[in-house]
């Protein structure tokens, strides 16, 4: 392994830290939305992604894609969101050849007030704990690593 070497002591309680900090704060968001909203983080995913799709729907594999979920994953919640009511399938793309998945009435109200729930509790759980200092900082190390993990495709 090229460049591998062992973390000094305050590297790993450095790391240690964040990650601890990190599963608390995935914690309480998810406990936000199931308290509050009565939905799991997995259905808050899928109703803001078709939400924010053109006309509240998509196919069910570029739902997939953009969540970056194995489609059987997909499937099994998709099933479970239909029967709670929040989706349906619908027919998507040219003479309805695909299948397509959108919002109900009843997702698009769940989704609606679930971004308030949600959103105030990144204000309160993570925001308003920041300096504008440390959220730029947050923010130019979160382009950086996505950039180093996930390269765009340069133009040609």
């Amino acid at each position: 392994m090229v460049g591998s070497r062992s973390l000094e002591p305050e590297e790993w309680e450095f790391w240690d830290t964040y990650m601890h900090a990190h599963r608390l704060l995935v914690r309480e968001m998810d406990r936000g939305l199931q308290r509050d909203c009565g939905i799991s983080k997995a259905e808050y995913s899928v109703l803001v992604t078709l939400w924010r799709a053109p006309g509240d729907d998509m196919r069910v594999g570029e739902l997939a894609e953009s969540l970056n979920w194995e489609k059987s994953r997909v499937s099994h919640q998709l099933t479970r969101m239909e029967n709670r009511g929040f989706v349906e399938r619908t027919l998507h793309g040219a003479g309805g050849r695909r299948a397509g998945i959108g919002l109900t009435a009843k997702g698009r109200g769940a989704v609606r007030s679930a971004m308030l729930v949600h959103a105030g509790n990144i204000r309160r759980y993570f925001l308003d704990l920041l300096t504008p200092e440390q959220t730029a900082a947050i923010g130019a190390w979160s382009e950086q690593l996505i950039d180093h993990v996930e390269p765009r495709p340069t133009e040609t």
